[in-house]
């Protein structure tokens, strides 16, 4: 939830911006911290480099998480949800990611270590979480596990 609020900070965006001024604030700033926009000094085109991929990880996350979007995918999340079984995940922080047989993989964002503790020592990890998880946390699609 930490890089929720950070990102948000860092875009000047709150809970209810919506998808087209994230965009215009977005467009903006990167138009402002571009490294090409500065020639003279290296210091100042070093921290532009810095700021403008914070600026472009902050973007691409909160669009992640943008009601619109999950609305977008929500028949999907749900097909995913209902008839996948859990094959992998892993908590860091307070965030866990699972990926689902298929290789659908999902973040769930504020995830407590307790909750987690519990789907662990759970017999049906995958019946633990459609009641705890799945839909009760802040969630963002991070793509799909490719086989090795």
């Amino acid at each position: 939830m930490k890089r929720i609020a950070t990102y948000r900070k860092l875009l000047g965006a709150t809970q209810e911006t919506k998808l087209s001024e994230l965009k215009t604030t977005y467009r903006n700033l990167i138009k402002e911290w571009h490294p090409d926009k500065i020639q003279d000094d290296d210091n100042r085109k070093a921290e532009a480099e810095v700021k403008s991929k914070e600026i472009i990880a902050g973007y691409h996350f909160l669009v992640s998480i943008a009601p619109e979007k999950i609305a977008q995918n929500k028949e999907e999340y749900n097909r995913v949800t209902s008839t996948s079984y859990v094959d992998d995940f892993e908590h860091k922080g307070q965030n866990l990611k699972i990926t689902f047989q298929g290789g659908s993989v999902y973040e769930y964002l504020g995830v407590p270590k307790s909750i987690y503790v519990k789907m662990v020592n759970s017999p049906t990890i995958t019946r633990f979480a459609k009641r705890h998880i799945f839909n009760s946390y802040t969630y963002r699609n991070i793509g799909k596990e490719t086989e090795a």
